[in-house]
């Protein structure tokens, strides 16, 4: 076979298998219901905040979270930042806010989230009396712009999320706390906004509409992900893959992710709920965008070893195994995938010019129609998003909106082939460093200490 014979099979085969996936998932997320809340009361709460240079945010974060959750505690890691971040948080303890400082130093800094939250982690531990009850212990991770659903830990406690003892972890929905900010980039004209809020409202559907599809689908399979973004974990359950060193998040780009996996190796089980949700920033930059998507494909790629452990796991059905390996094949198939797409869309432009009249002859007999089967259902797979969007999140978005969401995420999800590209080529050359993904919101004027209430 040549190497055009093989692409076109395989970008049939990876095209019919894409989408009875998104059937299978499309019929979860019409078919999911709210999950039932619970007390929580009876439970010790922890906020877990990993900050690198996050004066822009962290103020208004902790003031929220002391605000909406005073029965918890907020740990704030700082790793090693150059900035006020630290100041910041030492002037809201000082106001009496729940809130305790984890410090960092370079060397030992800025060596990935996964270390910094394993640091604040063992500072908690060490905090806890003698005797406290880990099954009843939950450590939930925010990013530095995070803001959690005020009815956060009433879901957290409810039958489906901690309230069932063998819940090892719970992620809830992420949606972006800008999506419907009118003009994100001040003073760089109309065009320049209306792309910033088309990629907000994009990256708004793509967490609230396929990410949560699978996440809902997930449940089923018992191999939900949690994120880095609005994961909760029970302590009973962090002690268990910690080990002697206290380290229950690994070194992958997707620490998120390995500490799922490590979860469920371990026999926990993780849920999902959308009947809470946490609102971060979404990116009004491309390259941003970009940036943060090749750490996420190539810490996808390197827990690549996971997929022996979780083949040989007795806490994993078969159903479980198929998804997590096609989750972390991704990446890999993406790579694959754009050369096998690409190989017949240039042949066929190539015979175009060079053989037109054979072209053209292709096109009479039946070749027109196959190619706009083809398109339509490529197009399709991702522009329904749009509609489902309209219908599960934003019922006040216009059909055209939402059509028109759809269909830009075609090119949005297009992206991800580059993505991964980009990844690949990043593991070859063995690059591994943590490239933290920029804030949208202005660094906030300094406060005297006799106008803030507290000291620096």
């Amino acid at each position: 076979m040549t190497l055009l014979d093989v692409s076109v099979v395989l970008s049939f085969v990876l095209g019919v298998t894409f989408l009875g996936y998104v059937l299978v998932i499309v019929r979860n997320f019409l078919r999911a219901e709210p999950d039932e809340p619970g007390d929580p009361a009876p439970y010790d709460w922890h906020f877990l905040v990993p900050c690198r240079d996050e004066e822009a945010v962290i103020g208004t974060t902790l003031d929220y979270l002391a605000e909406h959750f005073p029965q918890a505690t907020t740990w704030v890691v700082d790793d090693h930042c150059a900035d006020r971040t630290a100041e910041t948080v030492r002037e809201r303890a000082a106001r009496g806010l729940p809130v305790r400082l984890v410090g960092r130093r370079l060397p030992q800094a800025r060596t990935g989230k996964g270390d910094a939250l394993n640091a604040a982690y063992r500072e908690l531990e060490a905090s806890l009396p003698e005797g406290a009850d880990a099954e009843r212990t939950v450590v939930i991770v925010v990013d530095a712009d995070g803001r959690p659903s005020p009815g956060l830990l009433h879901q957290f406690a409810g039958p489906a999320a901690f309230g069932d003892p063998g819940i090892g972890a719970v992620q809830v929905e992420v949606r972006m706390s800008n999506r419907d900010v009118a003009v994100p980039l001040p003073g760089r004209g109309r065009l320049r906004n209306g792309f910033a809020r088309l990629l907000a409202r994009l990256q708004d559907v793509e967490f609230r509409g396929p990410i949560s599809a699978m996440q809902i689908t997930r449940r089923r399979t018992r191999t939900v992900n949690v994120g880095g973004n609005g994961q909760a974990n029970r302590l009973a359950a962090l002690r268990s893959i910690g080990g002697e060193k206290g380290e229950p998040w690994g070194s992958a780009l997707l620490e998120d992710f390995e500490l799922g996996l490590r979860m469920m190796l371990a026999g926990w089980r993780n849920g999902y709920t959308t009947g809470a949700w946490v609102d971060q920033e979404a990116l009004w930059s491309v390259r941003q965008l970009v940036t943060q998507r090749v750490r996420w494909a190539q810490g996808s790629m390197q827990c690549a070893p996971y997929v022996r452990k979780v083949w040989s796991s007795a806490h994993f059905t078969t159903a479980g195994f198929l998804e997590v390996l096609y989750f972390m094949l991704q990446p890999w198939i993406q790579v694959v995938g754009l050369v096998v797409y690409t190989v017949p869309i240039a042949a066929f432009g190539y015979n175009a010019v060079m053989y037109p009249s054979f072209v053209l002859a292709f096109l009479a007999q039946g070749g027109a129609v196959l190619i706009g089967l083809y398109v339509l259902v490529g197009v399709g797979e991702f522009a329904i998003w749009g509609l489902l969007y309209r219908r599960r999140c934003e019922p006040g978005t216009s059909r055209p909106a939402a059509l028109g969401y759809g269909l830009a995420l075609t090119l949005y999800a297009a992206t991800t082939y580059l993505v991964a590209v980009r990844a690949f080529w990043r593991m070859l050359r063995g690059k591994g460093s943590w490239s933290k993904t920029a804030r949208t919101a202005p660094v906030p004027t300094p406060v005297p200490a006799s106008l803030s209430g507290g000291s620096t």
